[in-house]
């Protein structure tokens, strides 16, 4: 009888493990829609993201609408967590965990950050537009070279978001 409790208390405890986990982020994994998603740590920070594949395609002014809100990878908007108050690209922004999206330009990009977390893609930011934290132009780089799978990379100073021949970089500053 001691043998049966004991299991199910162990059984107990580490489905209560499982469940209290939720949709966390920890780790790299692959999303709802098939996609591997990556979660990257530095400089005071934390992103989680989808990151597609170029596939042959045009990326920006094909695949993504140039003027349009994109959820800055795939699936899942990306989330980015500060561990502390940072300036981001000018603004002011306190710890916490934002979703970033972008609106891709020729010239440049429109990097917005929002309150309003686990959003599937961009598809309801019109409805939560009202909780962006911040909003602010950045230029575009155009390289020789193809990336052929969307890539976010922590510097220093900023974030690299890189895809297809198409660069911009995000200040910060810890």
């Amino acid at each position: 009888m001691k043998k049966l409790f004991s299991l199910t208390l162990v059984l107990l405890i580490a489905a209560s493990g499982v469940f209290a986990q939720g949709n966390a982020k920890k780790g790299n994994y692959v999303g709802k829609g098939g996609t591997p998603h990556e979660v990257i740590k530095g400089n005071n920070m934390t992103i989680s993201y989808g990151r597609p594949y170029k596939k042959g395609r045009d990326i920006f002014g094909g695949l993504e609408a140039y003027g349009k809100v994109w959820r800055t990878g795939a699936d899942e908007a990306t989330e980015i967590t500060f561990e502390k108050g940072c300036v981001f690209e000018g603004h002011q922004v306190s710890a916490g965990t934002y979703t970033l999206f972008t609106i891709p330009g020729v010239k440049e990009w429109t990097v917005i950050l929002n309150k309003e977390l686990n959003q599937w893609g961009a598809y309801g930011y019109d409805k939560v537009k009202d909780k962006n934290v911040m909003q602010e132009q950045v230029p575009v780089s155009h390289t020789d070279k193809v990336v052929e799978q969307f890539t976010i990379t922590i510097k220093d100073d900023g974030i690299l978001l890189a895809w297809d021949t198409t660069e911009i970089f995000i200040h910060t500053k810890f």
